[in-house]
């Protein structure tokens, strides 16, 4: 079989519900040739039977013998890609006809490494939400390392440009060794990306929204543990040990540690605080006033909440998440 423009990767747990929307949303992408390729991470549903059903020969399923989380499920798809390019969809996600055919001529045009585009929220109301400003983007050509790294900021009110689903030259990343971190279940793809553009990858911009972001009902928020923080810390560690950084990005990568140490410090003082440990709470305030000053009115919110007895249960969820911008908002719906 010839190998198709672009492999689609979809990692699947427990989609049955969303993932034959997102495989024909694949499918029908126009002026390319893709191939579908869906990991099914261990899932307890009818997933697999759901991916059965379509019996195009560009669909392939891949069935995962143990549960390797997101990365993982994505890197045994990008194992078995053919395409020249690799797409990255989330099983409850879909994207617009045109949008691979337009991302990889842009690409293709500036011999890009990845591409990445705009994001439509799609709500349930039928309602849509563009993730990021038509004119940032068009101000935005190009991105690149520091640029990246520096939206990359936990409780900011920036555009997080981590919430892009790039596309990637699938040659660079074999060339260049390059895959998801396993060992991260939250902030994976941030790494994926910063990885490529320290690689030397040049990434480029289109502003069009090709990309549909999918509020489902019932979804809950994610929240964002102290092991996440810690995996992340760890991540940013071996990302550092392996790629040597200009000025510009190393000063964006100290703003970005020293933002996931608040982060740290704060989930740890809201679990103290929860907990009612009072003395805990304050050695970790005492140990990191920056991030306590930087989080007072978060800290405060949840103070309150946590004083409250019918607010218990709830403090530890909402400690998670304080939604400005609407990617952030999309991440709060959707789960």
């Amino acid at each position: 079989m010839t190998a198709p423009d672009i492999s689609i990767v979809i990692a699947a747990y427990n989609a049955a519900e969303t993932i034959q929307r997102a495989i024909r949303s694949a499918l029908a992408q126009q002026g390319v040739t893709v191939e579908v390729i869906v990991a099914d991470d261990c899932s307890t549903d009818a997933t697999r039977a759901a991916v059965a059903v379509f019996t195009d020969p560009a669909v392939r399923l891949v069935a995962l013998d143990r549960n390797r989380g997101p990365g993982g499920a994505r890197n045994a798809g990008f194992a078995l890609a053919r395409g020249r390019w690799i797409a990255v969809l989330d099983a409850d996600d879909t994207m617009r006809p045109e949008r691979l055919g337009g991302m990889i001529a842009a690409a293709e045009q500036e011999n890009a490494a990845l591409v990445v585009d705009n994001i439509d929220i799609l709500h349930l109301d039928g309602r849509l939400e563009t993730m990021f400003p038509d004119d940032l983007l068009t101000r935005t050509p190009r991105l690149d390392l520091p640029d990246f790294i520096d939206s990359n900021r936990i409780f900011r009110s920036t555009h997080n440009f981590g919430y892009m689903k790039p596309v990637f030259r699938r040659a660079f990343l074999e060339d260049n060794d390059l895959a998801y971190d396993e060992a991260l279940r939250i902030g994976e793809d941030y790494l994926l990306f910063a990885s490529t553009l320290a690689a030397g990858g040049r990434c480029v911009v289109t502003p069009a929204g090709g990309y549909v972001y999918h509020i489902r009902e019932g979804s809950i928020s994610r929240v964002l543990h102290l092991r996440h923080v810690e995996a992340m810390l760890a991540g940013d560690q071996r990302f550092l040990a392996r790629y040597p950084l200009t000025a510009a990005a190393a000063a964006a990568q100290r703003r970005r540690t020293r933002n996931l140490h608040e982060t740290r410090a704060f989930l740890a003082l809201v679990q103290h605080l929860k907990n009612r440990s009072f003395g805990p709470a304050l050695k970790v305030a005492l140990g990191d006033p920056v991030a306590l000053r930087h989080l007072a009115m978060p800290v405060a919110a949840r103070w309150r909440r946590l004083v409250t007895p019918s607010h218990r249960k709830t403090a530890a969820r909402r400690a998670a998440s304080s939604p400005t911008t609407a990617q952030d908002r999309a991440l709060k719906n959707k789960g």
